[in-house]
């Protein structure tokens, strides 16, 4: 089972309000609700991160090389682009 740990937050009586609707709407608890809403946070900026990194890690020389590759193929009926 998954430890779990207390925390008090503070939230603006603004922000506590609609968290307290939406997670009703939701059908959640406010818990439950920050929970997920942590994790999601979490979630992108460690993607963030991840893409950040490899960045850093790419050849910009090979890119281009894969770059100028690029476009090469016959367009495939249904890959048009549509008309503007």
């Amino acid at each position: 089972m998954t430890s779990m740990n207390n925390y008090a937050l503070r939230l603006q009586t603004s922000l506590l309000n609609e968290l307290r609707q939406v997670a009703k709407e939701e059908g959640t608890s406010i818990n439950q609700f920050i929970n997920v809403a942590v994790a999601e946070k979490l979630a992108a900026l460690r993607t963030e991160s991840y893409f950040r990194q490899r960045m850093n890690q790419a050849d910009k020389e090979d890119f281009l090389t894969i770059l100028e590759k690029a476009g090469t193929d016959v367009i495939l009926a249904g890959d048009e682009l549509p008309p503007e």
